[in-house]
């Protein structure tokens, strides 16, 4: 299981290359069922594989002038407030039991698993759904509260689940700025980076790591994105979405009747 786990790394950051996100969705679950970590260890260090391995990846685009640092100060700065105050002040003081009556019992990492589910169920639905006509169309004027607003709310839900939340990005910024698929892509790549580090290092000191683990595990990730980067290059990454989608809508259900149904 331990190889599957490692070699499962390099996809992650395969398909970070390929289609500018996603790498998260795949890490909690492995870090999660493979690793056998608890819910807020692998969102910690979710948040550090794909924080490093965006970075590492972004470095490409910043020698092609391909990330708007603009956007992304304009977006991440709203977006890093939102990661802090997910992990500084919402994760640590939610209690064990979320629900504990009625003979229900939804306890604080199965509520976790389960919202990190939902999102990878929407973000299923976005990957697989076609759509020949043009995705969002360039406003005539910048929607900056929409945009500042948007930015906070990836900022959440990454410091909350771990997520890097590209899927949501990458439209914010097409739709509400007008920016190519490509800027956007590159742009969204840099502000995940900046929003998991963040995230990260906000809450390192309240989980134990093992750093010889997480190095191997993200420098495996990093040699993935390069993989990616490169296929992408030959190949249009937007039409391997669909295959991803439907392998994360699995997942997604898998997470959901594993804590709901399979719970011992």
């Amino acid at each position: 299981m331990e190889f599957l786990g490692y070699f499962s790394a390099i996809v992650i950051g395969l398909v970070m290359g390929l289609i500018g996100g996603g790498g998260s969705i795949l890490s909690v679950p492995i870090f999660v069922y493979v690793f056998h970590f608890d819910a807020i260890t692998a969102t910690a260090l979710s948040l550090f594989v794909v924080g490093i391995t965006s970075l590492v990846g972004s470095t490409g685009f910043i020698r092609q002038k391909q990330i708007n640092f603009g956007t992304a100060l304009t977006f991440g700065i709203p977006s890093v407030l939102g990661v802090i105050f997910s992990r500084r002040l919402v994760l640590p003081h939610l209690p064990h039991y979320i629900i504990n009556r009625w003979g229900i019992t939804l306890t604080k990492e199965m509520f976790l698993l389960l919202l990190f589910a939902i999102l990878m169920l929407i973000a299923s639905f976005k990957m697989i759904r076609r759509s020949d006509r043009p995705l969002l169309r360039k406003y005539e004027e910048t929607n900056y509260t929409i945009l500042v607003s948007q930015g906070l709310l990836v900022g959440i839900i990454t410091g909350l689940i771990g997520a890097g939340g590209g899927f949501l990005i990458v439209p914010a910024l097409v739709m509400l700025l007008g920016l190519p698929m490509k800027k956007a892509v590159a742009t969204s790549l840099f502000i995940i980076a900046i929003n998991s580090l963040i995230g990260f290092i906000s809450t390192m000191q309240m989980v134990k790591h093992d750093w010889a683990f997480l190095l191997s595990f993200t420098a495996l990730s990093i040699a993935g994105i390069f993989i990616g980067i490169a296929i992408a290059k030959k190949t249009d990454g937007r039409k391997l979405k669909p295959l991803f989608g439907w392998i994360v809508l699995g997942m997604g259900l898998f997470i959901i009747i594993k804590e709901i149904f399979l719970q011992q």
